[in-house]
């Protein structure tokens, strides 16, 4: 889940409130033990390129001229510590920078309340064991930083803090062992984004006013904790991407605040608990990418407030309840990758806010329920890679608002129905039916399509006139089809504006024929092309040396031909090649010595040609196979050439 960029703004925003009110009504000089503690942490400071630190003078008040400072205007002790330049004339956060490290002087501040030095970007070091003496502090903010290091047990003994966010660092380590037990005023607890690991401490249970819990993208492992069900204030938890293991607790279904869960990209096994009946605020359910397995709790349907539902790639088996379409509020359905049985029920129509269905990857059953066709406000639907068996797209799938439609290996047969060229589609996923017919000419209506997919079918004949119409297609793959005549219609599309450059090209295992138009690295819809495979066709002619302008091309795949002429030495001009294959062509000459010096070359194959001369030195390792059949060829990784 997201880091809550606004609820950190507010409480920011009341701090840079707070310190101009200290200011106003200061009477009394800053205490010199504050003001030495700021100097040294100003001479620590090895980078101030913004010059945030500029009015921080000597010799002159820290409580009335220094910014970023407020002081209790009763004892000139300073109570805020926030950097300066956080905020611009709008109130608006800003980016700011400083290099150095933090000083144990801070430790100092007897008085300190707040301590914000959070997204500096380049502070580096520890954070001070010193920093544990600050008694009074509230509020810690160190997050956004380069910090290494452990947290340092030291801080057990800032018993009122209520926001520690110390997230998006490099520390390491595991959580002391009591920071729990004694940070019992605790509201908002951020530890993303570092490298901590161990267990999660079951004294987490202490901290009953805790609100925000934020632990994703580190390295715990261990379970998560039974007495995570303490904390009834939660209205946020989120561990996910770490490595925790065994079972959600039951006593999780004791959190009836919280609002959002995520606890994806772990190793979480077990069953959903049915408990989780009782966390009736929750809006967000995120629980993907772990071992969890046995069937969704039919009493999910009680958490009418869900809006997004997310457990994909799990083990979870049985069919999908009825009772999700109680969920009244749900926006988005991420099923896939599970191996649920059963029909699509019915119940889902009458989820009048769903945005999103994917239910692929499973074992379903059709045919699809043509209730859904009230689904009005449905955009993306995913049902690919189930059995079935649809033979035709629906005809009432034309009812939807669809954008986003992928019925890959679903059963689907016959001809493309002429209802998708009324469609706004922009993304078409096809692949793997059999799908017959030639492609038809009403596609060019199709002029929102940015992704089209229709691979592995029985498509015939060449692509019509129209396909040219397609201006924002980026990513297209027709391979493995039955598609003849020349490519030069894919190529010349028009392109009127930066969504209509491709980034992919398939067009392998068809009847494509002909040249390879010479001019298509020249072409402005090919400028950002990252992918281009055009294997397994009798294409002719030549390699194309417009190819090495191609500066963002990565794949090129023309094995499998008919080309002859030698391999150009432009291609050494794109850069970013990391894969090359033109093996099983009738190409001659010498192998380019550039080519195979690329930067980011790791594939690299030219078997079964008529090439010739001394393989040119290289640094990577390309195996002989990728070089065999080519009877003039010598040297390394193959035989020696002879004198």
């Amino acid at each position: 889940m997201a880091n809550h960029p606004t609820k950190y703004f507010i409480i920011l925003l009341v701090f840079h409130i707070n310190s101009f009110g200290f200011g106003i009504r200061q009477s009394r000089a800053c205490h010199p033990t504050d003001s030495e503690a700021l100097l040294d942490f100003k001479r620590r400071i090895t980078s101030d390129p913004l010059k945030l630190l500029h009015s921080w003078i000597p010799h002159k008040d820290c409580c009335t001229t220094w910014e970023g400072i407020a002081c209790d205007p009763s004892s000139g002790r300073v109570l805020n510590l926030t950097r300066p330049g956080l905020y611009s004339d709008s109130d608006s956060p800003v980016d700011t920078s400083m290099s150095g490290t933090l000083s144990p002087f801070l430790g100092n501040l007897s008085s300190l309340q707040v301590l914000n030095l959070g997204n500096l970007k380049n502070l580096k070091g520890h954070i001070p064991s010193e920093l544990g003496k600050l008694t009074k502090l509230r509020h810690m903010f160190l997050n956004s930083n380069d910090l290494e290091g452990s947290i340092p047990s030291s801080i057990e003994g800032l018993s009122r803090l209520q926001n520690l966010f110390l997230s998006n660092n490099h520390l390491t380590g595991p959580i002391p062992q009591n920071l729990f037990k004694k940070m019992t005023s605790l509201s908002q607890l951020w530890l993303a984004e570092n490298m901590l690991s161990g267990s999660i401490p079951p004294s987490i249970g202490a901290m009953l006013e805790l609100r925000y819990l934020d632990f994703h993208d580190n390295n715990f492992s261990g379970s998560v904790p039974e007495s995570i069900g303490r904390l009834q204030n939660l209205v946020s938890l989120d561990m996910s991407k770490n490595q925790l293991s065994g079972p959600i607790p039951t006593s999780i279904g004791n959190l009836s605040n919280l609002m959002e869960l995520d606890l994806n990209n772990n190793r979480l096994n077990g069953s959903i608990p049915p408990s989780i009946e009782n966390m009736k605020s929750l809006e967000f359910v995120v629980l993907s990418d772990n071992a969890l397995s046995g069937p969704i709790p039919s009493s999910i349907g009680n958490l009418q407030r869900v809006r997004s539902l997310i457990l994909e790639n799990n083990n979870l088996s049985g069919n999908i309840p009825t009772t999700i379409g109680h969920m009244t509020d749900l926006k988005a359905i991420y099923l896939s990758n599970n191996t649920f049985t059963g029909k699509i029920p019915p119940t889902l129509s009458r989820l009048e806010n769903l945005l999103t269905l994917d239910l692929s990857e499973n074992q379903l059953s059709g045919p699809i329920p043509p209730e859904l066709a009230t689904n009005r406000n449905l955009q993306d639907l995913d049902l690919s890679s189930n059995p079935l068996s649809l033979h035709t797209i629906p005809p009432w799938l034309q009812k939807l608002s669809l954008f986003h439609l992928h019925l890959r290996h679903t059963g689907l047969v016959g001809h493309l129905p002429e209802w998708l060229s009324l469609s706004s589609i922009s993304t078409l996923d096809l692949s793997g039916n059999s799908i017959t017919g030639k492609l038809p000419g009403w596609i060019g209506n199709m002029t929102n399509l940015s992704f089209l997919n229709l691979s592995n079918n029985k498509f015939h004949s060449s692509l019509p006139h129209q396909f040219q119409n397609l201006s924002r297609l980026s990513d297209l793959d027709l391979h493995s089809n039955m598609l003849s005549g020349r490519m030069t219609r894919v190529f010349s599309k028009a392109a009127g504006f930066a969504l209509g450059h491709f980034n992919s090209i398939d067009l392998s295992h068809n009847n494509f024929s002909g040249p390879i138009d010479a001019g298509i690295g020249n072409l402005s819809v090919m400028g950002y092309l990252g992918s281009l495979i055009l294997s397994h066709n009798p294409l002719g002619g030549k390699i194309p040396e417009s190819l090495g302008k191609l500066g963002y091309l990565q794949v090129l795949k023309l094995e499998g031909n008919a080309l002859s002429g030698e391999i150009p030495e432009e291609l050494a001009e794109a850069k970013l090649l990391e894969t090359v294959m033109l093996s099983e062509n009738s190409l001659s000459g010498k192998i380019p010595e550039g080519i195979l010096n690329l930067g980011h070359l790791s594939e690299f194959n030219v078997s079964r040609n008529r090439l010739s001369g001394e393989i040119p030195l290289h640094k990577i390792k390309i195996p002989a196979s990728s070089f065999a059949g080519n009877p003039g060829l010598c040297g390394a990784p193959l035989a020696p050439c002879k004198d």
